[in-house]
């Protein structure tokens, strides 16, 4: 990949993203941007009296701001829950839906570093009405042309852009117990050989076809993968798999630093790749768990990240953000945010110099 774009190496013994510019790079993202909330019959004309009815004025006269303020320095998966079925005596009641992803356009008017998640496959864990795919069918292949081609191809020159995510939280050997759909592999048939054997050749395939889709009309950015929930089974299967065709392993894992720390380090083990914390809030929600939090992650030589579950407004689905949906600020937790993640760019000035 060219030095031009965002790259991953290790330095001093700690892995970082690297800048187009050479610089180490701690990824400190702010998940979750939707400015539907501001729409609400109850936001009265917020949206049109701050903004005029443009997403352009929204992104730059209050996302970009309002980010580099609590020193985030990059937009992570841009997608909202904003419609969540409940779960009735382990049976699912309703949908499961969230909002469009960000377009190229809206990351040019942000203007700062970001990462894209493209719908190769729609196996979340959380959704609920699509098929697995067939991943050896040429219909697979000719759908991760045309998502590479539309959105990759236009974003190929892009030097913000850090680089590409595929699924959140991909059902490859669990669901939660509430979705009907099931997992992709029965995870008992991971107790044979013939089984670990499939579920191999499956992920090696599925991850062949979304590298070399990306490679065709990007050959710059980095790969991030799938995101993968650490909470649950993760096969090696599967990350090993995955390792000849991502630079680098994403997760999921809501947890203490205890838990998610010597998750990381054995997965890190076992690909030799640097580990992104993808999504995760701080333990439990509580400003008082946000700094050793990022304490524990930052000094984890594999981990180049933390991409904070804001959201960046509080929807009525979610229910957590920092800012309401009349666009009031959410205190404590801005005031704690912006400390600890300005404290993580002076720890990255002084460990780098």
């Amino acid at each position: 990949m060219s030095a031009n774009y965002f790259t991953v190496a290790q330095r001093n013994g700690h892995w970082w993203f690297i800048t187009p510019e050479g610089q180490p790079f701690w990824s400190m993202g702010m998940n979750h941007l939707d400015s539907a909330t501001l729409r609400y019959p109850e936001s009265g004309s917020i949206w049109q009296d701050t903004y005029g009815n443009s997403h352009e004025r929204w992104i730059k006269e209050g996302v970009a701001p309002d980010l580099e303020a609590w020193g985030f320095n990059t937009i992570g998966w841009t997608q909202e829950v904003v419609v969540r079925g409940a779960a009735k005596d382990q049976t699912y009641e309703g949908m499961h839906r969230h909002s469009r992803s960000w377009t190229h356009e809206e990351y040019q008017w942000a203007d700062m570093p970001y990462c894209h998640l493209l719908p190769f496959a729609e196996i979340h864990q959380w959704d609920v009405e699509t098929c697995y795919p067939d991943v050896f069918s040429q219909g697979f292949e000719d759908w991760c042309d045309h998502v590479a081609r539309d959105q990759c191809a236009r974003m190929a020159e892009d030097p913000n852009l850090i680089g590409y995510f595929y699924v959140d939280c991909p059902s490859w050997a669990h669901v939660p117990k509430w979705n009907p759909k099931g997992p992709w592999f029965d995870p008992e048939s991971l107790k044979t050989q013939a089984g670990r054997d499939e579920l191999a050749k499956t992920a090696t395939r599925y991850y062949q076809i979304t590298h070399d889709a990306i490679r065709r009309y990007d050959p710059n950015h980095l790969i991030l993968g799938d995101r993968y929930e650490g909470k649950t089974l993760v096969p090696d299967e599967v990350l090993q798999a995955a390792t000849p065709y991502v630079d680098v392993m994403s997760f999921q894992y809501f947890g203490m630093p205890e838990e998610i720390c010597p998750d990381f380090q054995r997965w890190h083990g076992l690909t030799g790749k640097p580990i992104l914390l993808a999504d995760a809030c701080a333990p439990g929600r509580r400003t008082d768990t946000y700094a050793p939090m990022a304490r524990a992650l930052r000094e984890l030589p594999c981990c180049i990240g933390w991409h904070l579950c804001g959201a960046y407004l509080r929807n009525r689905c979610r229910n957590h953000g920092f800012r309401d949906e009349r666009n009031e600020l959410i205190q404590p937790l801005v005031e704690k945010a912006t400390a600890v993640n300005h404290g993580t760019h002076r720890w990255v000035a002084e460990v780098t110099a």
